[in-house]
């Protein structure tokens, strides 16, 4: 089981105990992250909370996708998600992340972020990695700002969020650009930055 920790900010898979503590978490933000979450243009059947752990336990086994959820001082506080794994001549992977809107401004997902990167780059053997956002999102773009993400540019019409098709900007780092790793050029950079949020497609859930 992977945990990742730094400064109070802790990433641990999901379990299924974390059912009630989840489900009203998800309750308190749901405005919060309707403008920026992933959905289905067209209707699915409903997936149990079970389900939901059980099939991120088969997608870690198989190296198809990583779901953590973010622990600050011992509280669930949101979701990262590092999906899908690609390997083969790409061994790439693209994370979306959210945190609850009360924890916004306090350095987590740029933490949370940083430590899931330097996991792919260093443990998982990955060369790139990739964060999609919704140009309206400022909070998240201030995130791959202050982990020095490239901006690769516009995806017309890439996800489906919130009702439609909807633009998104590609942030990108392969492994060379940060040699130190992630969590390192956070730390240089950390307190010249405030503001975060809810960014990428952090998938279901």
């Amino acid at each position: 089981m992977v945990v990742l920790e730094e400064d109070g900010v802790r990433l641990r898979p999901l379990r299924y105990r974390d059912r009630v503590a989840w489900a009203r978490l998800r309750a308190r933000n749901v405005d919060w992250l309707r403008p920026w979450e992933a959905t289905s243009p067209v209707p699915l059947p409903p997936v149990s909370f079970r389900g939901y752990v059980a099939e991120s336990r088969r997608q870690a086994r198989r190296h198809e996708a990583l779901t953590f959820v973010i622990e600050v001082d011992g509280e669930l506080a949101g979701q990262l998600s590092v999906s899908p794994i690609v390997m083969g001549s790409l061994r790439g992977a693209a994370i979306g992340y959210w945190v609850s809107r009360d924890l916004a401004g306090r350095g987590v997902a740029p933490t949370a972020v940083a430590l899931a990167g330097d996991h792919c780059f260093t443990e998982l053997g990955l060369h790139r990695l990739e964060v999609n956002i919704r140009p309206e999102n400022v909070a998240s773009l201030r995130v791959v700002e202050k982990l020095g993400f490239r901006d690769e540019g516009l995806r017309r019409r890439y996800l489906h969020i919130d009702g439609d098709w909807r633009d998104h900007r590609t942030f990108a780092l392969v492994a060379e650009e940060v040699p130190g790793g992630l969590l390192e050029r956070w730390r240089r950079t950390r307190g010249r930055h405030a503001g975060d949020g809810p960014g990428g497609a952090p998938g279901p859930g």
